[in-house]
C-alpha cells in the first residue's frame, strides 16, 4: 500500500504543535507495518533543512490565477526520519524560517492563503505526472484540506479523482476561512462543484476537505463528539458527516520519548529506577530554575494561549502560592504576549518558587517531564494531547480537565485503576482543588509510587494507532 501524508508540519523538520509531533512519527510506524508512507511539506528555510542534502525530483510552475510560482520538488537522500520525506519549494513563498509565524515579527504571515494553495497545487501537478497512482492521499487540517476537493472538482486532476482521501482534524478551531473570492485563485473548477467550498457565506477549506474526502479523523473518540457542539461553526457539517467519521487516538514516538534512552536528559532512568532517575533530574532542573528540589514541582508546557488555559496560570499559581508555599511552578512555552509580560513579572513576584521560560525549546521541555513531579493541562480544548502521554511515559503525573483526548487517555488516581489528577470545570476553583489533590498525592509516598509504576508501564506508542489507521485505509481500497 502507497500512502502519501501531506502536512505543514513535521517534526523534527518544522514543528509548530502537535501535528508536527503526529506527522513525524505515524509514517514510520506504517512503515513498520509494511507501507510505504510518504511525507509531503514546504520547504522552510530553518537549520534542520537548509544543510540537508537532497535531489530535485520534479520541476515546474504553479499557477494562482494571473500569479506564477517556479516550484521543485526535492527528496530528502537517505530517509533520515525512517521514510521518504519530500520538500515542495517555492522561492519567495514557502522558503521562510517560520511555519505559520514570522519569527523576526512574531505575527503570521499575510499570504497565508496563497502559501497553503502554491503548496497543494503544486503537489498535485507533481501527483499528476507520476506513472502511478498511490492508494490514498491523507491530509491533515485546513492547510491541505482543498486537496480532496481539487482532485474531485477541477478538471485538471481528473485523472486523481479515484483516489481515496483521509482528512484528519488536529485542531477544529482552525478552518482555512476566507472570503469567497479567492475561490478565483484556484485551478479552474467545474461550476456545479462550487458550492462545496462554500461554509457560511466565506470559502471554508476544511468544510471542502470534509464534504469531499473519503474519511475523516479527529485525533482521539472523546473529540469527535464535543466537535459536534463546539466546532467554531462547522458542527451540523460534522454531525451530517459522522458516518464516514472516526476517533483515533495518537500516539507517542518511543524512539524519541524514552527516558531510559532520552539523550535530551542528563539522567536515564525506567520504571525500575524511576525514583531515584527523576530526583536526579529533578536536582538539575531546579538548579537551571533556582527553585527547591525538596517541594513538589508543577510545570506546564506548551502554547500560551487560551484554547490550552494558559489565560488561568497566573491567578491560579498566585493564588496557590498565597495559601501556600510548599511547592514550586515552572512555565515554558510562547503565545499571547500580555501573558509573556504577566508571567515574567510573577518571576520577581514569586521568586524562588516560580520561573518561567518564555520560548520553544524542546531540549528543555524533555528536562521538564524527567524532573518534574506534575504536568499542568487546563485546557479549554484538547483535541488528543500528547503532553499527558510524555508525561506518563516519564513517570510525571498529569494533572488535566476532562476534555478530548485528556479525559480518553487519564483516569483520576481515586478510581479504579486511575493514575492521573482530573477536574470537570474550567474554573479557578475546579484547578485549585485539583492542586490540592495532587499535592496530597505526593505526600502520600506509597500511593505516589504506585501511580507512577502505573503511567509509566502503560502503552501509549503508535503501533496500536497505527494499526488502526491501517485499517481505515484498507476499508476505502
Amino acid at each position: 500500500m502507497n500512502v502519501i501524508h501531506f502536512s505543514f508540519e513535521c517534526y523534527p523538520v518544522a514543528k509548530a504543535g502537535g501535528l508536527g509531533d503526529v506527522v513525524g512519527a505515524l509514517p514510520k510506524y506504517q512503515q513498520k507495518k509494511g507501507v510505504n508512507s510518504w511525507v509531503v511539506m514546504p520547504r522552510y528555510y530553518n537549520s534542520w533543512i537548509i544543510d540537508r542534502p537532497v535531489e530535485v525530483v520534479h520541476a515546474g510552475i504553479t499557477v494562482l490565477g494571473n500569479e506564477k510560482f517556479q516550484y521543485e520538488v526535492h527528496k530528502v537522500t537517505g530517509d533520515p526520519l525512517g521514510y521518504p520525506l519530500y520538500l515542495i519549494h517555492i522561492p519567495g513563498l514557502l522558503d521562510r524560517p517560520g511555519v505559520y509565524v514570522d519569527p523576526s515579527s512574531g505575527y503570521g504571515y499575510w499570504d497565508e492563503f496563497h502559501r497553503y494553495l502554491a503548496f497543494q497545487v503544486s503537489a498535485l501537478n507533481w501527483l499528476n505526472s507520476f506513472a502511478w497512482l498511490p492508494n490514498v492521499l491523507h491530509c491533515h487540517d485546513h492547510h491541505t484540506s482543498l486537496i480532496p476537493f481539487m482532485i474531485t472538482s477541477c478538471p485538471a486532476y481528473d485523472r486523481l479523482k479515484s483516489i481515496p482521501t483521509v482528512v484528519t482534524i488536529h485542531n477544529g478551531e482552525y478552518h482555512g476561512n476566507y472570503d469567497m473570492g479567492k475561490m478565483f485563485y484556484l485551478p479552474e473548477v467545474y461550476p456545479w462543484e462550487v458550492g462545496y467550498l462554500e461554509w457560511g457565506g466565506r470559502m471554508n477549506s476544511l468544510a471542502a476537505g470534509i464534504r469531499k474526502s473519503w474519511k475523516v479523523t479527529t485525533v482521539s473518540q472523546s473529540y469527535l463528539y464535543e466537535l459536534h457542539s463546539n466546532a467554531n461553526g462547522l458542527e451540523y457539517l460534522l454531525k451530517h458527516e459522522t458516518p464516514k467519521s472516526v476517533g483515533i487516538i495518537n500516539g507517542i514516538d518511543d524512539d524519541v520519548w524514552d527516558p531510559a534512552t532520552d539523550p535530551l536528559i542528563n539522567h536515564h532512568y525506567s520504571v525500575k529506577n524511576a525514583d531515584k532517575g527523576k530526583l536526579a533530574n529533578k536536582k538539575d532542573l531546579c538548579d537551571y530554575f533556582n527553585l527547591d528540589p525538596n517541594r513538589p514541582m508543577f510545570a506546564f508546557i506548551g502554547r500560551l494561549v487560551k484554547e490550552k488555559g494558559a489565560d488561568l496560570l497566573p491567578q491560579l499559581i498566585s493564588w496557590f502560592l498565597s495559601e501556600r508555599q510548599d511547592a514550586s511552578f515552572v512555565v515554558l512555552g510562547t503565545g499571547d504576549p500580555w501573558l509573556h509580560d504577566r508571567l515574567k513579572a510573577m518571576n520577581s513576584e514569586f521568586t524562588g518558587y516560580f520561573d518561567t521560560s518564555i520560548q520553544y525549546n524542546e531540549a528543555l521541555s524533555h528536562k521538564i517531564y524527567a524532573g518534574a513531579d506534575f504536568i499542568l493541562m487546563p485546557s479549554r480544548v484538547e483535541p488528543c494531547g500528547l503532553n499527558q502521554m510524555y508525561a506518563m511515559k516519564y513517570g510525571t503525573v498529569p494533572i488535566v480537565r476532562s476534555i478530548g483526548g485528556l479525559k480518553d487517555t487519564v483516569i483520576d488516581f481515586e478510581d479504579v485503576d486511575g493514575y492521573g489528577v482530573r477536574f470537570d470545570h474550567f474554573s479557578l476553583e475546579d484547578a485549585f482543588n485539583a492542586l490540592n489533590r495532587a499535592m496530597r498525592l505526593h505526600a502520600d509516598t506509597k500511593r505516589m509510587k504506585q501511580v507512577r509504576k502505573k503511567m509509566m508501564e502503560l502503552d501509549f506508542s503508535w503501533d496500536r494507532s497505527a494499526q488502526t489507521y491501517l485499517d481505515l485505509y484498507n476499508s476505502i481500497n
